[in-house]
């Protein structure tokens, strides 16, 4: 047990099906264990939740691997330092197409049936045509920083498709649906259960997970700013430790059934666990009503026995900043001067874990 230097503490997180490890420490007890009083906040964008980790409103936060790195360099916000001790999850991204979008390729290529994981080369005939009419194809992301971005421009370009060649909006996880139904969207990348609510409404078909393009990347991270993670250190220690003790239990498979339901309440996913619980037990819907397609790491959170996998190594820091450079997010000179080390805190997670 830790010296809690604060027993109360906010956390705040996104309703996702990674909110899983936040959640299930709270629902298992773990933080009562290792002395912390966790208020669970739900957030309506990852825009508010990183103000409000910078401002102080809340203590803690789930957040997209990239962001950490975006805060400290001032990215669409105040330059504040923003520190990672762990890796709570990898994978759990997919990329959604509208029903109507994928009938036209489907029309455009004379078939009934696309293979999945399919590659961007499917949307090439539709793009040209478009850009003949002075249009474009739609797409959203959650947020300019954050690996589904990065996983679909990296989508785009194997097939030789500029991210000119699209529009990119910025739309909040929940909100994804709601806009494809409407028609302002023909795609997006969005973290589970939305794409898998998509596919159940048959308001889209889901291609393409981020398992088949990054598999085992990091995803989510907790983030603290740098300030209150000095003031309280055993509070971190205590925080890390339940954290880590609530992605060992969601390893085991029956017990993520029992995550879905906890996630499905109101106070947290607020959808139903049909939706919810697929990318948990390895399964990518697709399409509606047919067979769903077998990824048997579509998420995950940590591996039974082995500290390693939820260990904020610098390389994976170092990896994310590459990729933000190659996005054109930062510049040479910002790569240059950023020390991954003093954000990806492996030091604090390997004297607790």
């Amino acid at each position: 047990m830790f010296n809690v230097e604060k027993k109360n503490i906010n956390l705040g997180f996104m309703p996702l099906t990674d909110s899983a490890p936040v959640i299930i420490a709270h629902e298992m007890g773990f933080y009562e264990k290792w002395g912390l009083n966790v208020n669970l906040t739900k957030q309506n964008s990852w825009a508010t939740l990183r103000d409000k980790l910078h401002t102080g409103v809340i203590d803690a936060a789930q957040m997209l691997a990239p962001m950490p790195i975006a805060s400290n360099l001032g990215l669409h916000g105040q330059e504040s330092t923003v520190i990672s001790p762990m890796i709570l999850s990898r994978n759990g991204n997919g990329i959604t197409l509208s029903t109507k979008l994928y009938q036209k390729i489907l029309a455009q290529h004379n078939t009934n049936e696309i293979s999945m994981p399919f590659s961007a080369n499917i949307l090439k005939r539709e793009i040209d045509e478009r850009k003949k009419a002075g249009k474009k194809l739609t797409f959203a992301v959650v947020f300019p920083y954050s690996c589904h971005h990065y996983q679909l421009i990296e989508w785009l370009k194997n097939s030789d498709i500029s991210p000119s060649d699209i529009n990119l909006l910025i739309v909040p996880p929940s909100d994804m649906v709601p806009s494809m139904d409407s028609g302002d969207l023909d795609a997006f990348c969005v973290g589970s259960p939305w794409n898998a609510k998509a596919v159940r409404e048959g308001v889209g078909i889901t291609g393409v997970t981020s398992s088949d393009l990054w598999e085992n990347s990091p995803e989510k991270v907790l983030g603290l700013m740098c300030d209150w993670q000095i003031e309280h250190p055993e509070t971190t220690f205590a925080l890390v430790s339940a954290l880590y003790e609530a992605c060992q239990w969601l390893e085991n498979i029956p017990n993520r059934f029992e995550a879905a339901r906890f996630l499905s309440r109101a106070k947290y996913l607020d959808t139903h666990i049909d939706v919810i619980a697929p990318s948990l037990l390895g399964s990518c819907l697709t399409l509606n009503n047919s067979s769903p397609r077998k990824v048997e790491n579509y998420q995950q959170f940590s591996t039974l026995g082995d500290p390693a996998f939820n260990r904020p190594a610098h390389y994976y820091g170092e990896n994310i900043a590459k990729l933000m450079h190659a996005s054109g997010h930062i510049n040479a000179k910002q790569i240059m001067n950023l020390d991954i080390s003093s954000i990806y805190r492996e030091d604090i997670y390997q004297a607790v874990i």
